[in-house]
Protein backbone atom coordinates (compact mmCIF):
# COMPACT_ATOMS: atom_id res chain seq x y z
CA UNK A 1 0.00 0.00 0.00
CA UNK A 2 1.35 3.45 -0.89
CA UNK A 3 0.45 7.03 -0.01
CA UNK A 4 0.80 9.93 -2.40
CA UNK A 5 2.79 13.03 -1.45
CA UNK A 6 1.12 16.06 -2.99
CA UNK A 7 1.71 19.82 -3.08
CA UNK A 8 -0.25 21.47 -0.24
CA UNK A 9 -2.23 24.71 -0.47
CA UNK A 10 0.30 27.45 -1.21
CA UNK A 11 -1.73 30.48 -0.20
CA UNK A 12 -4.24 32.84 -1.73
CA UNK A 13 -3.55 33.54 -5.44
CA UNK A 14 -0.41 31.34 -5.41
CA UNK A 15 -0.73 28.56 -7.99
CA UNK A 16 2.74 27.11 -8.37
CA UNK A 17 6.03 26.56 -6.57
CA UNK A 18 9.56 25.30 -7.19
CA UNK A 19 10.89 22.19 -5.47
CA UNK A 20 13.85 23.60 -3.54
CA UNK A 21 15.20 20.72 -1.43
CA UNK A 22 14.41 17.09 -0.74
CA UNK A 23 15.41 16.06 2.78
CA UNK A 24 14.89 12.35 2.08
CA UNK A 25 16.07 9.97 -0.65
CA UNK A 26 14.16 7.02 -2.11
CA UNK A 27 14.51 4.13 0.32
CA UNK A 28 14.76 6.37 3.41
CA UNK A 29 12.41 5.64 6.31
CA UNK A 30 10.06 8.50 7.25
CA UNK A 31 7.78 9.16 10.22
CA UNK A 32 4.37 10.82 10.15
CA UNK A 33 4.71 14.62 9.74
CA UNK A 34 8.47 14.39 9.23
CA UNK A 35 9.67 17.02 6.74
CA UNK A 36 10.15 15.51 3.29
CA UNK A 37 10.89 18.50 1.08
CA UNK A 38 10.75 22.27 0.86
CA UNK A 39 8.93 24.28 -1.82
CA UNK A 40 9.57 27.91 -2.73
CA UNK A 41 6.85 30.26 -4.00
CA UNK A 42 7.06 33.92 -4.98
CA UNK A 43 6.70 34.99 -1.37
CA UNK A 44 7.09 32.16 1.11
CA UNK A 45 8.79 28.84 1.69
CA UNK A 46 6.47 25.86 2.26
CA UNK A 47 7.53 22.66 4.02
CA UNK A 48 5.86 19.40 3.00
CA UNK A 49 5.37 16.86 5.84
CA UNK A 50 4.97 13.13 5.40
CA UNK A 51 1.26 12.20 5.27
CA UNK A 52 2.07 8.71 6.62
CA UNK A 53 4.90 6.69 8.11
CA UNK A 54 6.81 4.28 5.92
CA UNK A 55 9.52 4.36 3.26
CA UNK A 56 10.00 7.00 0.56
CA UNK A 57 9.45 4.85 -2.51
CA UNK A 58 9.67 7.39 -5.33
CA UNK A 59 10.42 11.05 -6.00
CA UNK A 60 8.32 12.30 -8.93
CA UNK A 61 9.13 16.05 -8.79
CA UNK A 62 12.88 16.61 -8.55
CA UNK A 63 14.70 19.61 -7.10
CA UNK A 64 14.29 22.60 -9.41
CA UNK A 65 11.01 21.36 -10.91
CA UNK A 66 8.00 23.69 -11.00
CA UNK A 67 4.82 22.16 -9.59
CA UNK A 68 1.21 23.28 -9.24
CA UNK A 69 -1.14 22.98 -6.27
CA UNK A 70 -2.01 19.33 -5.52
CA UNK A 71 0.62 18.07 -7.99
CA UNK A 72 2.20 14.69 -7.20
CA UNK A 73 5.62 15.03 -5.54
CA UNK A 74 6.31 11.40 -4.69
CA UNK A 75 5.04 8.23 -3.06
CA UNK A 76 5.47 6.62 0.36
CA UNK A 77 5.33 2.86 0.77
CA UNK A 78 3.52 2.15 4.03
CA UNK A 79 4.68 -1.45 4.27
CA UNK A 80 6.25 -2.08 7.66
CA UNK A 81 5.50 1.38 9.04
CA UNK A 82 4.78 -0.15 12.42
CA UNK A 83 7.94 -2.22 12.34
CA UNK A 84 10.44 -2.78 15.12
CA UNK A 85 12.20 0.54 14.55
CA UNK A 86 9.08 2.46 15.59
CA UNK A 87 8.02 0.37 18.57
CA UNK A 88 10.05 0.79 21.72
CA UNK A 89 10.99 -2.29 23.76
CA UNK A 90 8.29 -3.07 26.34
CA UNK A 91 8.26 -4.75 29.67
CA UNK A 92 6.42 -8.05 29.97
CA UNK A 93 3.36 -6.30 31.43
CA UNK A 94 3.32 -3.83 28.56
CA UNK A 95 3.81 -6.66 26.06
CA UNK A 96 0.66 -8.31 27.34
CA UNK A 97 -1.36 -5.15 26.86
CA UNK A 98 -0.10 -4.62 23.32
CA UNK A 99 -1.08 -8.08 22.13
CA UNK A 100 -4.83 -7.43 22.35
CA UNK A 101 -5.06 -5.04 19.40
CA UNK A 102 -3.06 -7.41 17.22
CA UNK A 103 -5.71 -10.05 17.79
CA UNK A 104 -8.47 -7.65 16.78
CA UNK A 105 -6.67 -6.23 13.78
CA UNK A 106 -5.40 -3.01 15.49
CA UNK A 107 -2.01 -1.56 14.61
CA UNK A 108 0.36 0.42 16.83
CA UNK A 109 1.09 3.87 15.43
CA UNK A 110 3.26 6.70 16.81
CA UNK A 111 1.82 10.18 17.39
CA UNK A 112 4.57 12.59 16.42
CA UNK A 113 5.31 16.28 17.02
CA UNK A 114 4.19 18.12 13.85
CA UNK A 115 6.11 20.86 12.06
CA UNK A 116 6.55 23.74 14.49
CA UNK A 117 7.69 26.40 12.04
CA UNK A 118 10.90 27.76 10.64
CA UNK A 119 13.75 27.85 13.22
CA UNK A 120 11.51 26.41 15.98
CA UNK A 121 13.04 23.23 17.35
CA UNK A 122 11.06 22.51 20.52
CA UNK A 123 7.72 23.01 22.23
CA UNK A 124 6.02 22.41 25.57
CA UNK A 125 3.10 20.00 25.89
CA UNK A 126 0.37 22.31 27.19
CA UNK A 127 -2.76 20.12 27.33
CA UNK A 128 -3.75 16.57 26.51
CA UNK A 129 -7.40 16.36 25.39
CA UNK A 130 -7.37 12.56 25.51
CA UNK A 131 -6.29 10.16 28.25
CA UNK A 132 -4.83 6.71 27.92
CA UNK A 133 -7.59 4.28 26.98
CA UNK A 134 -9.81 6.87 25.32
CA UNK A 135 -10.80 6.46 21.69
CA UNK A 136 -10.93 9.18 19.06
CA UNK A 137 -11.70 9.83 15.41
CA UNK A 138 -9.25 10.68 12.65
CA UNK A 139 -8.15 14.35 12.77
CA UNK A 140 -9.69 14.84 16.24
CA UNK A 141 -7.49 17.09 18.39
CA UNK A 142 -5.36 15.02 20.76
CA UNK A 143 -3.19 17.64 22.44
CA UNK A 144 -1.95 21.22 22.23
CA UNK A 145 1.70 22.26 22.11
CA UNK A 146 3.00 25.68 23.04
CA UNK A 147 6.02 27.17 21.24
CA UNK A 148 7.69 30.54 21.71
CA UNK A 149 4.96 32.31 19.79
CA UNK A 150 2.09 30.10 18.77
CA UNK A 151 0.00 27.18 19.95
CA UNK A 152 0.05 24.07 17.77
CA UNK A 153 -2.76 21.52 17.84
CA UNK A 154 -1.91 17.89 17.17
CA UNK A 155 -4.63 15.98 15.28
CA UNK A 156 -5.06 12.22 15.34
CA UNK A 157 -3.36 10.66 12.29
CA UNK A 158 -6.09 7.99 12.21
CA UNK A 159 -9.06 6.75 14.22
CA UNK A 160 -8.12 4.60 17.20
CA UNK A 161 -7.36 4.50 20.91
CA UNK A 162 -4.70 6.25 22.99
CA UNK A 163 -2.37 3.48 24.11
CA UNK A 164 0.41 5.34 25.89
CA UNK A 165 1.26 9.01 26.47
CA UNK A 166 5.04 9.42 26.30
CA UNK A 167 5.26 13.22 26.73
CA UNK A 168 3.30 14.41 29.77
CA UNK A 169 1.84 17.89 30.15
CA UNK A 170 4.60 20.37 30.91
CA UNK A 171 7.35 18.34 29.25
CA UNK A 172 9.50 19.73 26.45
CA UNK A 173 9.47 17.91 23.11
CA UNK A 174 11.58 18.39 20.01
CA UNK A 175 10.34 18.83 16.46
CA UNK A 176 9.81 15.39 14.96
CA UNK A 177 9.80 13.74 18.39
CA UNK A 178 7.22 11.20 19.55
CA UNK A 179 4.33 12.30 21.79
CA UNK A 180 2.43 9.08 22.30
CA UNK A 181 1.43 5.71 20.92
CA UNK A 182 -2.01 4.86 19.60
CA UNK A 183 -3.73 1.74 18.32
CA UNK A 184 -5.73 2.01 15.13
CA UNK A 185 -9.20 0.54 14.77
CA UNK A 186 -11.83 -0.15 17.42
CA UNK A 187 -9.96 -2.93 19.18
CA UNK A 188 -7.39 -0.65 20.75
CA UNK A 189 -9.35 0.10 23.90
CA UNK A 190 -8.14 -3.13 25.45
CA UNK A 191 -4.54 -1.90 25.37
CA UNK A 192 -4.97 0.99 27.79
CA UNK A 193 -3.09 0.44 31.06
CA UNK A 194 -6.13 1.49 33.09
CA UNK A 195 -4.73 0.36 36.40
CA UNK A 196 -1.79 2.79 36.25
CA UNK A 197 -3.79 5.95 36.87
CA UNK A 198 -5.41 4.87 40.16
CA UNK A 199 -2.00 3.87 41.52
CA UNK A 200 -0.61 7.33 40.88
CA UNK A 201 -3.61 8.93 42.53
CA UNK A 202 -3.54 6.60 45.52
CA UNK A 203 -0.01 7.56 46.53
CA UNK A 204 0.35 11.32 46.20
CA UNK A 205 3.61 12.55 47.65
CA UNK A 206 3.75 15.96 49.23
CA UNK A 207 6.83 17.54 47.74
CA UNK A 208 7.72 21.14 48.41
CA UNK A 209 4.23 21.82 49.79
CA UNK A 210 2.46 20.49 46.67
CA UNK A 211 -0.15 17.72 46.78
CA UNK A 212 1.22 16.24 43.56
CA UNK A 213 3.70 13.50 42.89
CA UNK A 214 6.94 14.51 41.20
CA UNK A 215 8.30 12.31 38.44
CA UNK A 216 10.23 9.33 39.88
CA UNK A 217 13.21 10.14 37.64
CA UNK A 218 13.15 13.71 38.96
CA UNK A 219 13.11 12.56 42.60
CA UNK A 220 16.07 10.27 41.92
CA UNK A 221 17.99 13.08 40.16
CA UNK A 222 17.29 15.48 43.06
CA UNK A 223 18.50 12.93 45.57
CA UNK A 224 21.72 12.37 43.63
CA UNK A 225 22.33 16.12 43.27
CA UNK A 226 21.41 16.95 46.86
CA UNK A 227 18.60 19.30 45.81
CA UNK A 228 15.32 19.77 47.65
CA UNK A 229 12.03 20.14 45.80
CA UNK A 230 11.73 23.82 46.73
CA UNK A 231 14.98 24.52 44.87
CA UNK A 232 13.53 23.28 41.58
CA UNK A 233 10.76 24.92 39.54
CA UNK A 234 8.35 22.28 38.26
CA UNK A 235 7.00 22.69 34.74
CA UNK A 236 4.76 19.62 34.77
CA UNK A 237 1.04 19.63 35.39
CA UNK A 238 0.09 21.32 38.68
CA UNK A 239 3.76 22.20 39.24
CA UNK A 240 5.01 18.61 39.06
CA UNK A 241 8.81 18.43 38.88
CA UNK A 242 10.16 16.62 35.83
CA UNK A 243 13.67 15.27 35.21
CA UNK A 244 14.42 18.13 32.80
CA UNK A 245 13.54 20.64 35.54
CA UNK A 246 16.24 19.17 37.80
CA UNK A 247 18.81 19.35 34.98
CA UNK A 248 17.87 23.00 34.32
CA UNK A 249 18.15 23.84 38.02
CA UNK A 250 21.64 22.29 38.17
CA UNK A 251 22.70 24.10 35.00
CA UNK A 252 21.35 27.41 36.30
CA UNK A 253 23.17 26.94 39.60
CA UNK A 254 26.48 26.39 37.79
CA UNK A 255 26.12 29.34 35.42
CA UNK A 256 24.40 31.75 37.82
CA UNK A 257 26.34 34.87 38.86
CA UNK A 258 27.07 35.64 42.48
CA UNK A 259 23.91 36.12 44.53
CA UNK A 260 24.75 39.79 45.00
CA UNK A 261 24.40 40.36 41.23
CA UNK A 262 20.81 39.16 41.16
CA UNK A 263 17.92 41.46 42.03
CA UNK A 264 16.43 39.95 45.22
CA UNK A 265 12.73 39.97 45.93
CA UNK A 266 11.49 42.31 48.60
CA UNK A 267 11.07 40.60 51.98
CA UNK A 268 7.74 38.78 52.19
CA UNK A 269 6.09 37.90 55.47
CA UNK A 270 4.84 34.37 56.08
CA UNK A 271 1.27 35.64 56.06
CA UNK A 272 1.74 37.37 52.68
CA UNK A 273 3.57 34.37 51.24
CA UNK A 274 0.60 32.11 52.02
CA UNK A 275 -1.63 34.43 49.96
CA UNK A 276 0.67 34.65 46.94
CA UNK A 277 0.24 32.59 43.81
CA UNK A 278 3.29 31.60 41.79
CA UNK A 279 2.61 30.81 38.12
CA UNK A 280 5.27 29.85 35.61
CA UNK A 281 5.53 32.23 32.66
CA UNK A 282 4.29 30.77 29.39
CA UNK A 283 6.83 30.26 26.62
CA UNK A 284 5.18 33.10 24.70
CA UNK A 285 5.53 35.50 27.65
CA UNK A 286 9.15 34.45 28.20
CA UNK A 287 9.90 35.13 24.53
CA UNK A 288 8.18 38.53 24.65
CA UNK A 289 10.20 39.47 27.74
CA UNK A 290 13.48 38.30 26.23
CA UNK A 291 12.98 40.02 22.87
CA UNK A 292 11.89 43.33 24.38
CA UNK A 293 14.89 43.37 26.68
CA UNK A 294 17.20 42.44 23.81
CA UNK A 295 15.74 45.34 21.85
CA UNK A 296 16.55 47.79 24.67
CA UNK A 297 20.03 46.36 25.10
CA UNK A 298 20.89 46.39 21.39
CA UNK A 299 19.29 49.40 19.72
CA UNK A 300 19.98 53.05 20.49
CA UNK A 301 16.27 53.61 20.97
CA UNK A 302 14.74 57.06 20.90
CA UNK A 303 11.12 58.24 20.61
CA UNK A 304 9.79 61.36 18.95
CA UNK A 305 6.18 62.59 19.15
CA UNK A 306 3.65 64.51 17.13
CA UNK A 307 -0.12 64.87 17.03
CA UNK A 308 -2.61 64.52 14.22
CA UNK A 309 -6.02 66.07 13.66
CA UNK A 310 -8.27 63.13 12.74
CA UNK A 311 -11.15 65.29 11.42
CA UNK A 312 -10.65 64.57 7.72
CA UNK A 313 -10.02 60.84 8.13
CA UNK A 314 -13.09 60.44 10.35
CA UNK A 315 -15.26 62.42 7.90
CA UNK A 316 -14.02 60.36 4.93
CA UNK A 317 -14.57 57.12 6.82
CA UNK A 318 -18.10 58.09 7.88
CA UNK A 319 -19.00 59.12 4.32
CA UNK A 320 -17.88 55.90 2.65
CA UNK A 321 -18.00 53.18 5.34
CA UNK A 322 -21.41 51.79 4.29
CA UNK A 323 -20.53 51.72 0.60
CA UNK A 324 -17.11 50.26 1.41
CA UNK A 325 -18.66 47.45 3.47
CA UNK A 326 -21.24 46.71 0.79
CA UNK A 327 -18.67 46.45 -2.00
CA UNK A 328 -15.72 44.82 -0.22
CA UNK A 329 -17.41 42.87 2.57
CA UNK A 330 -15.15 44.35 5.25
CA UNK A 331 -15.45 47.41 7.48
CA UNK A 332 -13.37 50.50 6.75
CA UNK A 333 -11.27 51.21 9.84
CA UNK A 334 -8.49 53.62 10.73
CA UNK A 335 -5.69 51.03 10.42
CA UNK A 336 -5.74 51.05 6.60
CA UNK A 337 -5.33 54.85 6.61
CA UNK A 338 -2.38 54.61 9.02
CA UNK A 339 -0.84 51.76 7.05
CA UNK A 340 -1.09 53.73 3.81
CA UNK A 341 0.27 56.87 5.48
CA UNK A 342 3.26 54.96 6.91
CA UNK A 343 4.00 53.35 3.53
CA UNK A 344 3.95 56.82 1.96
CA UNK A 345 6.36 58.13 4.62
CA UNK A 346 8.68 55.09 4.41
CA UNK A 347 9.27 55.79 0.72
CA UNK A 348 10.59 59.24 1.61
CA UNK A 349 12.57 58.09 4.67
CA UNK A 350 13.85 54.59 3.75
CA UNK A 351 16.13 54.44 6.82
CA UNK A 352 13.07 53.76 8.98
CA UNK A 353 12.31 50.71 6.81
CA UNK A 354 15.90 49.38 6.95
CA UNK A 355 17.83 47.25 9.41
CA UNK A 356 21.41 46.88 10.59
CA UNK A 357 23.27 43.66 9.80
CA UNK A 358 26.73 43.82 11.36
CA UNK A 359 28.42 46.79 9.72
CA UNK A 360 25.92 46.89 6.82
CA UNK A 361 22.62 48.68 6.44
CA UNK A 362 20.02 46.59 4.61
CA UNK A 363 17.46 48.75 2.79
CA UNK A 364 14.13 47.07 2.04
CA UNK A 365 12.54 48.01 -1.29
CA UNK A 366 9.24 46.64 -0.05
CA UNK A 367 7.05 47.03 3.03
CA UNK A 368 6.08 44.02 5.12
CA UNK A 369 3.90 45.77 7.70
CA UNK A 370 3.70 44.32 11.20
CA UNK A 371 0.42 45.02 13.02
CA UNK A 372 0.78 44.45 16.77
CA UNK A 373 -2.19 42.55 18.19
CA UNK A 374 -3.04 41.86 21.81
CA UNK A 375 -4.23 38.31 22.54
CA UNK A 376 -5.28 36.51 25.73
CA UNK A 377 -1.80 34.95 25.90
CA UNK A 378 0.28 38.03 25.04
CA UNK A 379 1.34 40.43 22.30
CA UNK A 380 2.02 39.06 18.82
CA UNK A 381 2.87 40.87 15.59
CA UNK A 382 1.40 39.28 12.45
CA UNK A 383 2.96 40.58 9.24
CA UNK A 384 1.07 41.81 6.16
CA UNK A 385 3.46 41.10 3.31
CA UNK A 386 3.89 43.58 0.45
CA UNK A 387 1.44 45.97 2.06
CA UNK A 388 2.80 48.70 -0.23
CA UNK A 389 1.16 46.90 -3.18
CA UNK A 390 -2.25 46.50 -1.53
CA UNK A 391 -5.44 48.56 -1.71
CA UNK A 392 -7.37 49.88 1.29
CA UNK A 393 -9.77 46.92 1.05
CA UNK A 394 -6.98 44.35 0.80
CA UNK A 395 -5.25 45.86 3.84
CA UNK A 396 -8.46 45.86 5.90
CA UNK A 397 -9.18 42.23 4.96
CA UNK A 398 -5.65 41.17 5.83
CA UNK A 399 -5.75 42.96 9.19
CA UNK A 400 -9.13 41.41 10.08
CA UNK A 401 -8.01 37.91 9.07
CA UNK A 402 -4.63 38.10 10.85
CA UNK A 403 -6.21 39.61 13.95
CA UNK A 404 -8.77 36.80 14.22
CA UNK A 405 -6.09 34.14 13.75
CA UNK A 406 -3.91 35.83 16.36
CA UNK A 407 -6.69 35.83 18.96
CA UNK A 408 -7.36 32.16 18.27
CA UNK A 409 -3.65 31.29 18.53
CA UNK A 410 -3.65 29.98 14.94
CA UNK A 411 -0.86 32.13 13.50
CA UNK A 412 2.07 30.23 12.04
CA UNK A 413 5.66 31.29 12.66
CA UNK A 414 5.98 32.33 9.01
CA UNK A 415 3.11 34.81 9.47
CA UNK A 416 5.04 36.63 12.21
CA UNK A 417 8.45 36.82 10.54
CA UNK A 418 10.03 39.18 8.05
CA UNK A 419 8.33 42.45 9.05
CA UNK A 420 10.12 45.67 8.06
CA UNK A 421 8.07 48.18 10.13
CA UNK A 422 5.42 47.88 12.85
CA UNK A 423 2.29 49.78 13.89
CA UNK A 424 1.00 49.40 17.45
CA UNK A 425 -2.44 50.74 18.36
CA UNK A 426 -2.56 51.32 22.11
CA UNK A 427 -5.53 53.61 21.60
CA UNK A 428 -7.93 50.68 21.53
CA UNK A 429 -7.15 50.19 25.24
CA UNK A 430 -7.48 53.91 26.04
CA UNK A 431 -3.78 54.85 26.00
CA UNK A 432 -3.29 58.59 25.56
CA UNK A 433 0.52 58.56 25.27
CA UNK A 434 3.25 55.89 25.31
CA UNK A 435 6.69 55.05 23.92
CA UNK A 436 6.55 51.77 21.96
CA UNK A 437 9.55 49.41 22.03
CA UNK A 438 11.19 48.37 18.77
CA UNK A 439 10.45 44.96 17.30
CA UNK A 440 14.01 43.82 16.40
CA UNK A 441 15.65 43.82 13.92
CA UNK A 442 13.32 46.58 12.67
CA UNK A 443 14.42 50.19 13.01
CA UNK A 444 11.05 51.83 13.54
CA UNK A 445 7.64 51.37 15.19
CA UNK A 446 4.70 53.78 15.18
CA UNK A 447 2.50 54.03 18.26
CA UNK A 448 -1.12 55.14 17.76
CA UNK A 449 -3.16 56.40 20.68
CA UNK A 450 -6.64 57.36 21.81
CA UNK A 451 -8.60 59.91 19.75
CA UNK A 452 -9.62 62.65 22.18
CA UNK A 453 -11.44 65.93 21.62
CA UNK A 454 -9.16 68.84 22.55
CA UNK A 455 -9.31 72.63 22.06
CA UNK A 456 -7.04 73.66 19.17
CA UNK A 457 -6.13 77.05 17.75
CA UNK A 458 -7.19 77.01 14.06
CA UNK A 459 -6.74 80.26 12.06
CA UNK A 460 -6.94 82.35 15.22
CA UNK A 461 -10.03 80.56 16.52
CA UNK A 462 -10.24 78.00 19.35
CA UNK A 463 -12.11 74.96 18.06
CA UNK A 464 -12.66 71.43 19.35
CA UNK A 465 -10.92 68.82 17.21
CA UNK A 466 -10.47 65.02 17.52
CA UNK A 467 -6.74 64.73 18.18
CA UNK A 468 -4.40 61.74 18.43
CA UNK A 469 -0.83 61.63 19.71
CA UNK A 470 1.62 59.71 17.53
CA UNK A 471 4.90 58.25 18.80
CA UNK A 472 7.71 56.98 16.59
CA UNK A 473 10.36 54.90 18.34
CA UNK A 474 13.43 54.40 16.18
CA UNK A 475 16.97 53.07 16.24
CA UNK A 476 19.18 56.14 16.40
CA UNK A 477 22.11 54.11 15.08
CA UNK A 478 20.57 54.20 11.63
CA UNK A 479 17.78 56.83 11.77
CA UNK A 480 18.74 60.44 12.47
CA UNK A 481 16.47 62.85 14.29
CA UNK A 482 15.75 64.70 11.06
CA UNK A 483 14.59 61.50 9.35
CA UNK A 484 12.38 60.52 12.30
CA UNK A 485 10.71 63.93 12.48
CA UNK A 486 10.25 64.00 8.70
CA UNK A 487 8.61 60.58 8.84
CA UNK A 488 6.10 61.66 11.51
CA UNK A 489 5.33 64.92 9.68
CA UNK A 490 4.59 63.00 6.46
CA UNK A 491 2.26 60.65 8.34
CA UNK A 492 0.53 63.63 9.95
CA UNK A 493 0.13 65.42 6.60
CA UNK A 494 -1.28 62.33 4.88
CA UNK A 495 -3.86 61.76 7.62
CA UNK A 496 -4.93 65.38 7.93
CA UNK A 497 -5.41 65.57 4.14
CA UNK A 498 -6.04 62.00 2.85
CA UNK A 499 -6.16 63.28 -0.73
CA UNK A 500 -2.36 63.51 -0.56
CA UNK A 501 -2.24 59.69 -0.54
CA UNK A 502 -4.06 59.57 -3.89
CA UNK A 503 -1.72 62.17 -5.39
CA UNK A 504 1.43 60.58 -3.87
CA UNK A 505 2.34 63.92 -2.25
Amino acid sequence: MSTEIRVPTLGESVTEATVATWFKKPGDTVAVDEMLCELETDKVTVEVPAPAAGTLAEIVAKEGDTVGVDALLGNISEAGNAGPEEVKPKSSAQAETSEAPAASGGETMPIMVPTLGESVTEATVATWFKKEGESFAADEMLCELETDKVSVEVPAPAAGTMTKILAAEGSTVEAGGQLAEMTTGEGGAATAPKEDAPKAEATPAKSGGKDVEDAPSAKKAMAEAGLSADQVTGTGKDGRIMKDDVAKALSAAKSAPAPAAAAPRAPVSADDASREERVKMTRLRQTIARRLKESQNTAAMLTTYNEVDMTEVMALRNEYKDLFLKKHGVKLGFMSFFTKACIHALKEVPDVNAEIDGTDVVYKNFVHMGIAAGTPTGLVVPVIRDADQMSFAEIEKAIAEKGARARDGKLSMAEMQGGTFTISNGGVYGSLMSSPILNPPQSGILGMHKIQDRPMAIKGQVVIRPMMYLALSYDHRIVDGKGAVTFLVRVKEALEDPRRLLMDL
